[in-house]
């Protein structure tokens, strides 16, 4: 049949004309397939009558396409078996000839005379059949796509005996190409585009959402960081414990004092101070400082207020200027805590300390040091000019911070006993309590002074039972010009009386003008302001050792010390 595919038949014909067809040999590497057959070819009408022997063809040269002639028979073509197909076959496209293989030439060959019966060109080839082989008669072979080339000219079929081989025309570039099953030329299908990994696109995912929740958090937490949160807020806090402390503690000794402490108010001769008092008894004695209710006088108010907050008028007992001590008392109170007095010669530098006052009026003001240092001679007060108001006291000192408004307050030992009166301060600038050296008043620096509760529990019991102090003395004036080592007899006493007193201590000891003591009792003197405040932190009646000095030898004298009316 003719179906517009190549002419193969799948079974041999009959052994005679078998016989007679040679054999033809093997197809070798170079050769090339048979050409398709063209389909106008098909369509010619087998010949009536069998035409004579074709002359010999050239087949170097290519005929060119011509229509037969009446002097010239058209070659018989075998009668197909089934009619032709209105469409022509598909162009195959023939096989690529590379560049560097050599086209071989057409060889020319003599056309002998066949028999017009149909034949098979060759022997059938088992081998060559697909997919190791080429194409066979049921299925067409698929177009290989490959580069255009040249293709030369197929051999020549053998046309029946006396056929006219027909007029070979130009030959398609794609006619004919080998068989490749597993080749893909350029016309082949691309594979389908590969889908993207789901583990890839989970990763994507899983990091997208943590940056997400990243910014999410930090936001709520710079936001909670600024704002404190974004519902009610309840502090963490202790449970409530016991509000015991210990006795010997600062809170405890300031729980057990604080009852006993008064914050004075006085006024007077057109002035006013603040300062403190505590308790001496229950008859309502309270003792504070001298330049604390000196604006009273003997006609101004002093009120007492007490920790509790109540308030008190007192009056005044008495004073003495030399000791800067003064007593007052108030009537008409009851529940009155009177402070425990401790022994002052058993301090100890280095002991703790707790101060109680008022300072800058702020009542019932606590604070704590240390002893810094004892027996310190300090002098204070002095406005009045002619010295009558100078207080000589053998101090105490310490670093437990003390403020104008302090004076009079009780220092108070470990067990929370009084051992010193609070009564100045050492200001940067000046010296003294309320002395800023401009009129202004200044505050602690670390070095505060107390006078030495033995010296005033004598004070205050004088002026308790007397309402006066009584003061050790000498017999002897001081030359407080001496800018010598020590404190020196003057030649002259006040009014031009003897420096020495008669039949005083210190004549009786052998003192005389002129002579420079340097030591007390093995203590060492600079000036005559220290000689007074050792001699006054003795009672009337001891004896002292006076180390002196005359004209280059040093002497040694037992003075037993006087007795004279304080002011």
């Amino acid at each position: 049949m003719n179906d517009g595919k190549p002419n193969w038949w799948s079974r041999p014909s009959t052994p005679p004309e078998a016989a007679r067809i040679p054999t033809p040999s093997p197809a070798e590497e170079g050769d090339f397939p048979l050409q398709a057959p063209d389909p106008a070819e098909s369509a010619v009408p087998e010949p009536a009558a069998e035409a004579p022997a074709a002359p010999t063809v050239d087949m170097t040269k290519e005929p060119a396409a011509a229509e037969p002639t009446p002097s010239e028979p058209t070659p018989a073509v075998p009668a197909p078996s089934e009619p032709a197909p209105s469409e022509p076959a598909p162009a195959v496209p023939a096989p690529a000839v590379t560049a560097a293989e050599p086209v071989p030439a057409p060889e020319t060959r003599a056309v002998a005379p066949v028999p017009a019966a149909p034949r098979p060109l060759h022997e059938p080839d088992e081998y060559r059949t697909p997919p190791y082989g080429e194409p066979g008669p049921w299925a067409p072979a698929p177009p290989v796509q490959h580069p255009a080339a040249p293709v030369p000219p197929p051999q020549a079929a053998v046309p029946p005996q006396g056929a006219v081989p027909p007029p070979q025309g130009p030959v398609p570039p794609h006619a004919w190409g080998q068989y490749d099953p597993w080749g893909a030329g350029p016309g082949a299908v691309p594979p389908p585009p590969r889908k993207k990994s789901r583990r890839g696109l989970a990763l994507v995912g899983a990091l997208a959402f943590a940056l997400l929740t990243g910014v999410i958090g930090g936001g709520v937490g710079a936001y909670v960081e600024r704002n404190g949160g974004i519902g009610t807020v309840e502090l963490p806090q202790a449970e409530a414990g016991s509000a015991d402390r210990a006795p010997d503690s600062v809170a405890g000794i300031a729980a057990g004092a604080l009852p006993g402490v008064v914050t004075l108010h006085v006024s007077g001769g057109g002035s006013a101070g603040t300062g403190t008092g505590f308790v001496l008894d229950n008859r309502g004695h309270i003792l504070t400082n001298n330049h604390v209710v000196d604006a009273a006088a003997t006609s101004g108010d002093i009120t007492v207020t007490f920790s509790s907050g109540e308030t008190a008028s007192a009056k005044l007992i008495g004073k003495d200027t030399g000791y800067d001590l003064a007593v007052v008392q108030v009537t008409g109170v009851r529940g009155l805590k009177p402070l425990p007095l401790g022994n002052s010669d058993d301090v100890r530098v280095g002991d703790p300390v707790v101060a109680i006052g008022a300072p800058f009026d702020l009542s019932n003001t606590v604070t704590s040091g240390i002893i810094s240092a004892k027996e310190r001679p300090i002098t204070a007060g002095g406005e009045k000019g002619d010295g009558s108001d100078i207080s000589y006291v053998d101090a105490l000192q310490t670093d437990a911070p003390i403020n104008p408004g302090n004076s009079g307050g009780p220092l108070l030992d470990g067990k929370g006993r009084v051992i010193g009166i609070n009564s100045a301060i050492r200001a940067a600038g000046g010296s003294g309590e309320g002395d800023g050296g401009s009129g202004g008043q200044a505050g602690s620096i670390g070095l505060g002074f107390a006078i030495p509760v033995n010296q005033g529990k004598r004070v205050a019991e004088e002026l308790i039972n007397t309402g006066k102090a009584t003061h050790p003395v000498i017999g002897v004036s001081l030359d407080m010009q001496f800018n010598g080592d020590g404190a020196r007899v003057g030649d002259k006493g006040k009014d031009g009386t003897p420096s020495v007193t008669p039949d005083g201590p210190a004549a009786k000891a052998g003192l005389r003008p002129g002579d420079v003591i340097t030591k007390v009792d093995g203590q060492r003197v600079h000036n005559g302001e220290e000689l007074i405040v050792k001699i006054r932190a003795h009672r009337p009646g001891d004896a002292l050792a006076l180390t002196l000095t005359r004209d280059g030898r040093e002497l040694t004298r037992t003075v037993t010390l006087g007795s004279a009316q304080g002011t």
